[in-house]
């Protein structure tokens, strides 16, 4: 009776299909790039079960401006495909490796007009559910100094002006004392000729001579 429960449990397991986990993608948040460069957007996920061979990855594209969105990229049975008709047909390359979770894209040949929202979607099945995550392209003439930058350069002065004053401060206090150790090595050892006598030591004075009286 045992075995045929444990004969019929295997074949249940064997039957229930494998249940999905939640997959987590990740992109960058915000890129900024120069008219006329070359950007890589990166695409990653992490998903519990080990790559898929039916892994996919999706881009879409919303310009500035724009509510809609429209498909430029695909990957899927491992081919890939950029939609033939987006602003994107002639300039955009799939640089990623499925294998190690990687669907991320390059674009050619910035211009202003790329500005936009570029959002990736990934499927690692059974592992399906999942958020796709955005990132904002700003194509500048001149990239702009961010604000992170003017920041981190403001408490590297701030630390660097502590540093000096601790480092004054100690040196200051060396040579104070170098000067009052100088100071008492010179009065410890002064001359023979200038000390001065002790009040209570004596003079002994030379026995005066014998005189002869006139009387004898």
């Amino acid at each position: 009776m045992l075995t045929f429960l444990a004969l019929a449990s295997v074949v249940l397991l064997g039957i229930v299909p494998e249940q999905s986990q939640a997959i987590v993608i990740y992109t960058g948040w915000e890129r900024h790039a120069l008219v006329g460069s070359d950007i890589r957007l990166s695409c990653s996920f992490f998903s519990w079960r080990w790559t898929s061979e039916d892994v996919t990855f999706s881009w879409t594209y919303r310009p500035d401006g724009s509510r809609d969105s429209i498909s430029i990229f695909h990957y899927t049975g491992g081919a890939a495909y950029v939609d033939n008709k987006g602003p994107f047909r002639d300039r955009l390359e799939f640089v990623g490796n499925p294998g190690r979770r990687d669907g991320s894209i390059l674009i050619k040949n910035l211009d202003f007009s790329d500005n936009g929202t570029f959002t990736c979607d990934a499927k690692n099945p059974p592992d399906i559910v999942g958020r796709p995550s955005s990132v904002r392209l700003l194509v500048f003439e001149k990239v702009p100094i961010q604000a992170g930058v003017i920041t981190g350069a403001i408490i590297g002065v701030v630390l660097g002006l502590l540093v000096l004053i601790v480092v004054i401060y100690y040196l200051m206090r060396f040579l104070v004392a170098r000067r009052v150790f100088s100071l008492s090595v010179s009065s410890g050892h002064r001359p023979l000729s200038l000390a001065t006598p002790s009040p209570k030591s004596t003079v002994s004075l030379p026995p005066h001579p014998l005189s002869v009286s006139p009387y004898v």
